[in-house]
């Protein structure tokens, strides 16, 4: 038995000397593999020129500058047209600020026609009496002093009778056929109606000659 574990203890020795001989030979061959590759790579970097060496930085350069004078576009464009969008922006803000400076009084105007209207409807009664006529003629004061008010603030009333009748001035409610007319022509006013500078606050009602 002894005999047995001694022949297996050699055989063990043997194989293990063989494997360890054949990963030698295997390290061996990797290590000659790499050094073939060096070998080729420097050969072939040897066998170029400094012609074709200085040609082939030459190229790896101007790629380079292509790629930089692209970015630069890039950047060239994105600035211009963020500078764009910026002096759009300034633009409307400037066109809304001056508008809210034009048009500052449009609301309260707005308000204050209807009470335009019942002031003008006043002054159009016919007075019976001293007390009567002295009431109307404050009433006239005041509506007289609104008007001046708001004509200093660029508001004034639309003409119309007599004049052609314009949609963007005029809202037409009626039409008729009057020879003392001409075609077109704004005949009565129902309504006043107003502007504040160039812009139309509200229309005049009106009447129009066929």
């Amino acid at each position: 038995m002894i005999a047995r574990f001694e022949t297996c203890k050699y055989s063990f020795r043997e194989v293990k000397f063989v494997t360890e001989n054949k990963n030698t030979e295997q390290t061996i061959e990797k290590e000659t593999a790499e050094e073939t590759v060096v070998e080729e790579v420097f050969a072939e970097e040897a066998e170029q020129t400094p012609e074709e060496t200085e040609v082939d930085e030459l190229q790896a350069a101007q790629q380079k500058i292509a790629e930089l004078e692209a970015k630069i576009e890039e950047m060239d464009n994105r600035y211009l047209r963020l500078q764009a969008d910026f002096d759009n922006s300034r633009r409307r803000a400037k066109l809304d600020m001056e508008a809210a400076q034009k048009y500052r009084v449009q609301s309260l105007a707005t308000d204050l026609l209807q009470a335009l209207d019942n002031f003008e409807r006043a002054t159009k009664i016919e007075a019976d009496n001293e007390q009567t006529k002295s009431l109307l003629q404050g009433v006239e004061m005041i509506y007289n002093g609104i008007v001046e008010a708001l004509k200093k603030e660029g508001v004034e009333a639309i003409e119309a009778v007599g004049q052609e009748f314009d949609p963007h001035l005029h809202q037409a409610v009626m039409q008729v056929q009057d020879e003392n007319f001409g075609s077109n022509i704004v005949v009565e006013e129902f309504q006043k109606g107003y502007k504040l500078k160039d812009r139309v606050i509200r229309p005049a009602m009106v009447k129009v000659n066929e």
